[in-house]
């Protein structure tokens, strides 16, 4: 039996098989090593009762997520899930390597991840290029759902949001500035947080106010890493993974297009493309 797992910061999602069969398929939250110790993952498996009933059933393990980049971080990761998973092989990897085999298994291509939060790399078909992108929530993650989150409560707290708009937030956030400053900067979790209005953001897309934000954010995503990576490799097409990327495909298209790219495949969840890929290979 093999499990895939995928993990952004705010959910996992996980895909048990065995003999080309998925015997269990579910979400828990989110393990980035980033804001989540060995103890914290340990507890994650320790609340499914899936895991705990296939725990020594599973052979090998293929978990890929957010903040998985450095050495030190993979073995984070690694520990809990050898502590837990006994009998496992467990392979760790980053969240941009799940991307591009999702999108185009082994062949090269420019990828980008838009969801919570936004990545980009350049994939050779084997591994990813390192670059200094992935720099988080607080200092990039343009065009994502964190970066949208940010966009909006600072609009809202400097009162510069258009009336209408800000009537619909007060309606369905009545946080005050105070509880809005507390959950950015005192909660260990903040990018939860700052996620957590896409929704309301994807309801409100069709206003001129929103549909700038989201406009700008891609904006600097293209300007900031795929237009770079575009004259260094000298590849067009972008394929693209992510609940950003997939809600907004129309206008993501358009602005490659306005960079003189092109989006290939976007997929929202990777988990099932993933699980294929594994399986051809067990």
């Amino acid at each position: 039996m093999i499990a895939v797992v995928y993990s952004g910061s705010r959910f996992a999602d996980w895909r048990l098989a065995e003999k080309n069969k998925i015997v269990a398929g579910f979400k828990t939250m989110g393990i980035n090593p980033y804001h989540n110790d060995e103890r914290y993952i340990t507890q994650v498996f320790n609340k499914n009762n899936s895991l705990i009933n296939y725990a020594e059933k599973l052979k090998k393990i293929y978990f890929f997520g957010a903040g998985a980049s450095s050495e030190e971080r993979k073995q984070t990761v690694y520990h809990a899930f050898k502590s837990f998973f006994k009998y496992s092989r467990i392979f760790i990897e980053h969240d941009m390597l799940a991307a591009a085999l999702a999108t185009g298994g082994n062949e090269p291509s420019l990828v980008g991840i838009l969801g919570s939060g936004s990545n980009a790399a350049f994939y050779d078909g084997k591994k990813i290029e390192e670059t200094n992108y992935g720099l988080g929530y607080i200092l990039a993650d343009e065009g994502s759902a964190n970066w949208m989150g940010r966009y909006l409560l600072r609009n809202y707290l400097s009162e510069t949001l258009p009336a209408d708009l800000e009537n619909k937030f007060v309606g369905y956030y009545p946080l005050d500035r105070k509880q809005i400053m507390d959950k950015v900067y005192r909660n260990p979790n903040a990018a939860l947080f700052l996620s957590s209005f896409a929704d309301f953001v994807a309801e409100q897309k069709d206003h001129e106010f929103v549909h700038n934000m989201v406009q700008e954010g891609f904006n600097s995503l293209f300007e900031t890493y795929f237009v770079p990576l575009r004259n260094k490799h000298n590849f067009n097409s972008i394929n693209f993974t992510g609940s950003v990327a997939a809600g907004y495909e129309t206008w993501l298209r358009q602005t490659a297009k306005h960079y003189g790219m092109e989006v290939g495949v976007v997929i929202k969840e990777p988990i099932h493309n993933l699980l294929n890929y594994y399986l051809n290979k067990n």
